[in-house]
């Protein structure tokens, strides 16, 4: 009967299986029909194929529209559609029953299983924009059961090669392009056509405990994946607790919730004190097997480790663009383990990967040193994302930053070997853009990394806040002779004007070599920025990886610059050369001509001399000044 609700499927409640009439040489026609890789699972009497359906059969699917009860909806068969995407077909179907007809297509009833003749014919998977009616797109069971066959029998380890970062790791590492790839990536969406075509039916992403402006910028970025984030009820509360022990608010009993077909399928990406799941619906549950969706998570990802989870559907909430399921996660039950074009693939039991996050933030406006316990999903794609949007929304808290602000930051990467890239540093009136380049395009290099497979273990956050600007500019530089011979000092009295028109006066003293040649030689009192431009243009070897131990030291060669300090540089002739990055200072010029021959396979550079000195000011320097001293020719003695 339409509307009636179960909790738990059974045989006698929505019968899978039919006493079939169709001739066993009809059947076993069908079946060779079939690839030769589902021929084992395929069983006629629990499924249909689309040869055998037709216009006007009636229907009917499972799902969840309240709380965790499946429900049963009368739908009525449409068309059987060859070729509706290349290499894919479909059956088009109608909701007839009258919760359908209100709410039209659902997004979040990805995966609900629909049965004709009372076998599992498929999963409702796609709509139409804009529709009035509830019309959708069925992904056949038989390109379902596909999914995962080539992983269990081979062990393959595919993924989409669209759906990953590029970086270029033959040049030195720049987080700002890094990041810059990371927040505009351009990933192929799933099935999306114009905005009067077809698309996936989108999953909602029900966010809760971020600010609505970083749930604004999570949409540019999920978007295009097929998601529709969904800003939750939830209030953050930093308190630290687990997830199972702030459970959704229900008189059901979380632990006696299964994964049925129909039932709510939640893909925890963060949990904890803050928290962002994808919603779904299961198709087909076989032992630990789970099928669900009907279309991909992530763009036909390939393997994947991601939470797979019960679920509550709070409400339907009804749009005339796009209606959806608002539900909460209620507890991990195993893991996804395979993402493509027509199904997820999970297994019950499995554990999942998970990193555990800690972000600490003290705050100008706030009394309380607040701390955030979450753990993310463990995804080279997901993974550096979400950290960014997880780590705003706790700085964001308490509100927008004032125009003059300061953030100190220190951030712990910690490694599954043991190894770890702990920094700190200062920020000046660049909101978090700066600490969040910094450890998400670290995250991004680890796990993108062509060497070998590098997973994180832990990521701690110390932040603070601070209503001040400490940028400041070099208001003066003044030496004690511009002209000077070897071996004698060279004074340098250096003032810094702050914001509020404070001045300091800094003084460094430089030695010239003895054996230094007479000529004219650049002078440069600079912060952290101009320090980093001279070192990526004089030493760029140091940023450049050839191994996983060098991308590391190269990440922390970069990480630690720091911007509150004063840097003096006198930079001296290029002597010797450097191959790859072995430096070879000594090197007579004759030899290293040899080897800059740009017919060798190994990349040289001219190995650049200088001296340097550096010390803390407690300010941001955002400029820096160039002056030229003469190191003049030393008279002969007589």
């Amino acid at each position: 009967v339409a509307g009636s609700t179960i909790g738990v499927l059974n045989q006698e409640a929505f019968p899978l299986a039919q006493e079939q009439s169709r001739p066993a040489a009809t059947q076993d026609e069908a079946k060779a029909d079939l690839p030769e890789s589902i021929r084992n699972l395929w069983d006629d009497s629990k499924y249909i194929s689309i040869d055998e359906v037709t216009p006007g059969m009636q229907a009917y699917c499972l799902t969840a529209l309240k709380g965790t009860k499946v429900e049963k909806f009368d739908l009525e068969v449409l068309s059987v559609v060859r070729n509706i995407t290349p290499g894919r077909n479909a059956i088009l179907v109608k909701g007839t029953d009258e919760r359908f007809i209100h709410t039209g297509p659902i997004a979040g009833a990805s995966g609900s299983p629909v049965y004709i003749d009372g076998r599992l014919a498929g999963a409702l998977a796609f709509a139409w924009l804009y529709s009035k009616d509830p019309l959708y797109g069925v992904t056949p069971i038989q390109e379902m059961l596909k999914v995962g066959i080539e992983s269990q029998k081979e062990k393959v380890q595919r993924q989409n090669v669209s759906m990953r970062y590029a970086f270029d790791f033959s040049k030195p590492l720049d987080f700002v392009q890094i990041d810059r790839q990371i927040t505009s990536q351009n990933l192929t969406s799933r099935m999306e056509s114009s905005r009067f075509g077809f698309s996936t039916l989108p999953c909602p992403l029900i966010v809760s405990g971020l600010p609505a402006g970083v749930c604004n910028q999570m949409e540019s970025w999920f978007e295009p994946l097929g998601f529709m984030v969904i800003s939750g009820a939830g209030k953050i509360q930093a308190s630290g607790k687990s997830p199972a022990s702030t459970p959704v608010s229900t008189t059901e009993n979380t632990s006696s919730v299964q994964l049925v077909p129909g039932a709510c399928l939640a893909v925890p990406l963060v949990t904890g004190d803050i928290s962002i799941e994808a919603i779904g619906t299961v198709t087909l549950v076989l032992g630990d097997r789970v099928y669900g969706l009907g279309h991909n998570l992530l763009g036909g990802y390939g393997q994947i480790d991601l939470p797979l989870a019960t679920g509550h559907v709070h409400t339907i909430v009804s749009s005339i663009i796009r209606s959806f399921k608002f539900a909460t996660p209620l507890e991990i039950v195993g893991a996804l383990r395979i993402d493509e074009a027509a199904a997820v693939y999970g297994e019950i039991g499995t554990k999942p990967k998970m990193i555990p996050l800690t972000i600490t933030v003290e705050r100008y406006n706030d009394p309380i040193k607040r701390v955030y316990n979450c753990q993310i999903a463990n995804n080279r794609l997901l993974t550096p994302a979400i950290l960014r949007y997880a780590v705003a929304g706790a700085a964001f808290m308490r509100g927008e930053f004032p125009p003059d602000h300061t953030i100190e930051y220190e951030v712990n990467i910690q490694m599954e070997d043991g190894q770890s890239i702990t920094f700190h540093n200062v920020s000046a009136g660049q909101g978090l853009t700066e600490m969040v380049m910094e450890s998400a395009g670290s995250v991004a290099l680890l796990m993108n990394n062509p060497y070998k497979e590098m997973d994180i273990k832990s990521l701690d956050f110390n932040i603070h806040i601070k209503n001040k600007d400490i940028a400041s500019r070099i208001w003066s530089v003044d030496l004690s002779d511009s002209k000077v011979k070897a071996g004698e000092q060279i004074e340098i009295e250096i003032v810094v004007q702050s914001p509020k028109s404070l001045r300091k006066k800094y003084h460094c003293s430089l030695e010239i070599p003895q054996q230094l040649p007479p000529g004219k030689y650049d002078l440069i009192v600079c912060g952290g920025y101009g320090y980093q431009q001279f070192l990526k243009k004089a030493a760029e070897y140091r940023f450049i990886s050839q191994s996983l131990p060098t991308l590391i030291e190269a990440i922390k060669n970069l990480l630690r610059i720091g911007r509150d300090k004063l840097y003096c540089i006198l930079v001296l002739r290029p002597g010797g050369i450097t191959i790859e990055k072995a430096c070879l200072p000594d090197l007579p010029a004759t030899k290293a001509l040899v080897l800059q021959d740009p017919k060798r396979a190994l990349k040289t550079q001219l190995y650049q001399r200088w001296l340097e000195k550096s010390f803390h000011t407690g300010t941001v320097i955002i400029d820096k000044k160039v002056m030229q001293i003469i190191v003049e020719k030393e008279r002969s003695k007589k």
